[in-house]
């Protein structure tokens, strides 16, 4: 919106060229989410409680997360006010990519949304049957994926970066619609896993949203895309934006989230900003990237698949509770230092996935 008027005012005032500058842009969308965050922040929480919009705990949870029953949820909602109003100041909105992002994001903040509301307007924990939350999903991804791959079969923007091989770059051909398919809805349910202790989704998809920045930068840029062996995708830079709009909305919403949390993320948050990771990653065409750079989402998740796998066959559990996290607060660790512990692992994938781009 900003960059669209400071183009048609720039030929009275030359100042104004600074906001064709992508970093110059990039940081502002984050501080205009952060400040955003913090400004409607205590605003939407009060709102939350007056509505009686409280956390539901399972019956079977830890101890512990029983005297957080009550505890505003949806605090999503924080989040996507946030990112959304801080893209649409400093992206350009002629570029199709941030539009691919947006409509991802909302789409899946809607089934979230429905979700949340059923959960605490029946005060159960069912909310959104799962095999209906899954079908729209699909459904979302599946328009998303099939979409891209009628616009762009045959172009860079369906090949297959292969880590640690610089010459190897498939092209995928229908398999693109499977793949984008299940790295949009995988990662919005990873991300959904995750976000099971105060604070403890909200870094790690600050931190796989700051690699993300830097990516989304060098992708759009034709001498570091060559440098790096990457496709050059003209318009992926802007993407940069939306990473680091995410940052900052994730750094406000944080400040409320930390332990002891005065609000949730819900379902609406943590499956929004899933899926716009997930489409992130697909459109700078960096899916193993971002298996690499969320390990920490990989992890719970698999934890939850191996917990469930080996009760089915064996009748026995591989983790005093799934997703991951329970296992180490029911092994006596403090939430707090679960916390920051599995925080310090996430940065340490981002690290090692960027490393995995110089390497190839």
């Amino acid at each position: 919106m900003l960059v669209l008027l400071a183009e048609y005012l720039v030929k009275y005032y030359s100042g104004l060229n600074v906001f064709s500058y992508l970093t110059f842009r990039a940081i502002l969308g984050l501080l205009t989410a952060l400040f955003l965050s913090l400004w409607i922040g205590p605003w939407i929480i009060l709102h939350l409680q007056k509505m009686a919009l409280g956390q539901i705990v399972r019956n079977d949870s830890p101890k512990s997360h029983f005297r957080k029953s009550g505890t505003p949820t949806m605090g999503g909602i924080i989040i996507l006010i946030s990112i959304i109003i801080s893209v649409l100041m400093w992206a350009s909105l002629s570029n199709s990519y941030i539009w691919c992002v947006l409509l991802i994001f909302i789409s899946y903040g809607i089934v979230g949304f429905i979700d949340d509301y059923r959960k605490v307007m029946r005060k159960d924990t069912q909310g959104l049957v799962a095999y209906l939350k899954y079908f729209w999903q699909s459904v979302i991804a599946l328009i998303f994926s099939c979409s891209m791959y009628a616009v762009g079969k045959g172009t860079p923007t369906t090949e297959l970066v292969v880590p640690f091989f610089k010459d190897v770059i498939p092209q995928l051909g229908p398999l693109y619609i499977l793949l984008t398919y299940f790295v949009i809805v995988g990662t919005s349910n990873a991300v959904n896993l995750t976000d099971g202790l105060d604070g403890l989704a909200i870094m790690p998809i600050v931190f796989v949203s700051s690699g993300f920045a830097l990516v989304a930068w060098a992708t759009g840029n034709m001498n570091f895309a060559s440098y790096l062996h990457i496709p050059y995708l003209q318009y992926a830079g802007e993407l940069m934006i939306v990473c680091t709009t995410i940052v900052g909305a994730g750094l406000g919403f944080l400040w409320f989230n930390t332990y002891p949390a005065q609000v949730f993320m819900g379902d609406i948050g943590s499956l929004a900003l899933g899926g716009a990771l997930g489409t992130i990653a697909v459109l700078l065409r960096q899916e193993f990237l971002l298996l690499m750079m969320g390990g920490v989402f990989v992890i719970e998740t698999v934890s939850v698949i191996l917990q469930v796998v080996s009760f089915k066959l064996r009748g026995q559990r591989i983790f005093r509770m799934a997703p991951l996290h329970h296992h180490y607060e029911l092994k006596g660790w403090p939430e707090p230092r679960v916390i920051v512990r599995f925080w310090i692992i996430s940065l340490m994938f981002v690290l090692i996935g960027l490393l995995t781009l110089k390497v190839r």
